[in-house]
């Protein structure tokens, strides 16, 4: 019999980002987020937030531009965009009201742009 403790069906699984530094990597998200991580040798590390993994990889160069935009949730905005500038990180986006709540945009240290909601 299947695990049906395992991913969902049709879900996002896995989020990874080409970096050209992954300990600046771990320690903006770690700083940032709580994040922690597995690594693999000198070229992938693992991050997990407690919900969901995804990696940070050194084998190509960063594509930061462009490309689908990665929305994390946090419960105290304000809280949480001091700590992405503290931790290295520029909002791009102060927090703003969209259908689903409020939200703002942040660039991490790599050049990618990622966004955090709440209710």
């Amino acid at each position: 019999m299947a695990d049906m403790a395992g991913p969902g069906d049709k879900t996002i699984n896995y989020v990874e980002f080409a970096v050209s530094d992954i300990p600046r990597a771990k320690a903006f998200y770690g700083a940032a987020f709580g994040w922690t991580f597995t690594d693999f040798g000198s070229s992938y590390c693992e991050f997990t937030d407690g919900a969901m993994k995804g990696g940070f990889e050194a084998t190509g160069a960063p594509a930061p531009h462009g490309g689908p935009l990665v929305v994390l949730y946090g419960r105290d905005l304000t809280a949480l965009a001091r700590a992405v500038v503290a931790a290295g990180g520029k909002i791009s986006r102060p927090v703003f009201d969209f259908p689903g709540g409020k939200r703002f945009h942040f660039i991490d240290p790599e050049g990618y742009e990622l966004a955090v909601w709440c209710a």
